[in-house]
């Protein structure tokens, strides 16, 4: 391996690491969902796992595509920054969405109180929310939910807008090693850093109390993803 080689596979470690530890759009959705959707360490890990492998797949595809037909680097990281744009919004959409779908359900399992008479003329009040039993078995169920596979598909058409000049160069000097393991570094330096927040993250949200804001997780998950996309999508996170 010669030292060009080896600068370049540091650099696109420190990028993947970097790249991913900056963005909060590969990390905060999913610790805000796990927490929301009860889901378990597993499901957590495999969810981001899979997101995460879609969005460098995504721009590996399209790097090498560029390679193959001698597209310019500045018209793929203009289609790049396209991209970043077009899932910043669906992201937007999305969080928005969830939000809105987490209110209502909020609002559906405010518990109330009912007065219960019994045949011994003895009559007490009992509190509960209709709603509450079926929340919860959905989230436990979580298999039925749709919300995964909106992130999967807006983590795959998002882009990883370094990649794309880390791959021309080593393609540029003819070196299929060099392209493979460029893309190799940086793909599992990125889904490692991903995977590691996530988890570290979820396990100490997991214990946070939140009594009375239980029934409002969704909407408060859905507003953090709503916050996170303008973020990306206004002050360049």
């Amino acid at each position: 391996m010669d030292f060009e080689l080896s600068v370049l596979l540091i650099t696109a470690a420190s990028i993947g690491f970097f790249h991913t530890l900056f963005g909060p759009d590969h990390y905060l959705p999913f610790i805000v969902m796990a927490k929301s959707g009860q889901w378990s360490m597993r499901k957590a890990a495999f969810i981001t796992f899979c997101c995460g492998f879609g969005h460098v797949l995504s721009s590996v595809i399209l790097g090498l595509i560029g390679v193959a037909f001698g597209v310019a680097v500045k018209n793929l990281v203009a289609f790049e920054s396209f991209r970043g744009n077009l899932a910043a919004w669906a992201l937007i959409a999305f969080g928005f969405t969830y939000f809105a779908w987490g209110v209502r359900q909020a609002i559906r399992n405010k518990p109330h109180q009912h007065l219960h008479a019994h045949n011994d003329g003895l009559a007490h009040e009992h509190t509960h929310s209709h709603n509450a039993d079926h929340v919860h078995a959905h989230a436990e169920e979580g298999g039925r939910s749709i919300t995964p596979w909106v992130l999967f598909a807006i983590f795959v058409f998002g882009p990883c807008e370094p990649l794309i000049p880390l791959l021309m160069y080593p393609a540029a000097r003819g070196s299929l090693w060099g392209l493979a393991a460029v893309t190799t570094i940086f793909g599992a330096v990125t889904l490692l850093t991903m995977m590691t927040i996530v988890l570290i993250s979820a396990f100490g949200v997991s214990f946070v109390p939140l009594s009375r804001l239980q029934r409002y997780t969704h909407a408060l998950a859905g507003a953090t993803i709503f916050i996170c996309g303008m973020s990306i999508r206004f002050l360049g996170l």
